[in-house]
């Protein structure tokens, strides 16, 4: 078997992989970026590349949430705009991050990434402020403040951005878990429009890998939320987890102690 097709093969599995695990518990950067870095690209295309590839998803999110929308629309607004300019912020940054600068962040990104899923849990329900008044002035203050800077950190990197977007949202005292994951499915979903945008736009994603991933991704999303009831998410999320910290591991190895 050709080298390149090998590539392409383990990459589309890579994905599928990548996709299926949002669809059931999140966490699939943890899987492509580091996967397109094994094959030699550089950390920030890898970086690029990853977050086109797994865009597929977005759609069936915001169709599953479809009916949380109607009541959503306040809070859209309120925070749409800033995860618009963080998201397009962040990704501007990591333009102009240098390769080793990133290369050498890589592994304290993976392992904040990982951490943050692992307890992702334990955020969501401090998230969850009882008595917060959701027309406090400077409750929503804080909340934009907070959800500037997730999207300015998912423009830059992406991973486990819903975890602190949950942070944000329950600032400003929601606590309806499904209106909850609506608007951080429609956060989501702004953030990497724009930063994948301006990424295509900077000529930092490589076409080939992305659209091999892609196509993995969107089986792996389909696949993903068809057996997502029936797949244990605690599974899931202890193989992510896992994954993740091996990989922080090695990273850290390869960048500090090679």
């Amino acid at each position: 078997m050709e080298p390149h097709v090998a590539e392409f093969l383990i990459l589309a599995l890579g994905a599928f992989l990548a996709g299926a695990m949002n669809a059931v518990a999140g966490g699939g950067t943890i899987i492509t970026f580091p996967l397109l870095i094994f094959f030699g690209m550089p950390a920030i295309q890898a970086n690029a590349t990853s977050t086109l590839a797994l865009l597929i998803g977005i759609g069936g999110g915001l169709y599953g949430y479809r009916s949380q929308f109607s009541g959503a629309t306040p809070l859209l607004r309120l925070f749409a705009p800033v995860s618009l300019v963080g998201g397009l912020l962040g990704a501007w940054l990591l333009t102009v991050t240098s390769e080793k600068f990133f290369s050498d962040l890589v592994p304290f990104l993976l392992l904040f990434a990982t951490v943050l899923f692992l307890l992702s849990n334990v955020v969501s329900r401090l998230a969850g402020f009882d008595g917060v008044s959701a027309a406090h002035p400077a409750h929503r203050f804080a909340a934009v403040v907070v959800q500037f800077g997730v999207a300015i950190y998912g423009g830059y990197f992406g991973a486990g951005i819903g975890i602190l977007m949950l942070a944000a949202l329950g600032l400003i005292g929601l606590k309806n878990i499904h209106e909850m994951n609506a608007v951080k499915t429609a956060l989501g979903a702004l953030i990497n429009l724009v930063a994948a945008a301006y990424f295509v736009w900077a000529g930092l994603v490589v076409w080939p890998q992305a659209a091999v991933m892609t196509v993995g991704a969107g089986l792996g999303y389909f696949g993903g939320a068809a057996f997502s009831t029936r797949i244990p998410a605690k599974w899931v999320r202890a193989i992510v987890v896992a994954i993740g910290i091996g990989l922080s591991i090695v990273f850290f190895l390869q960048r500090f102690l090679a």
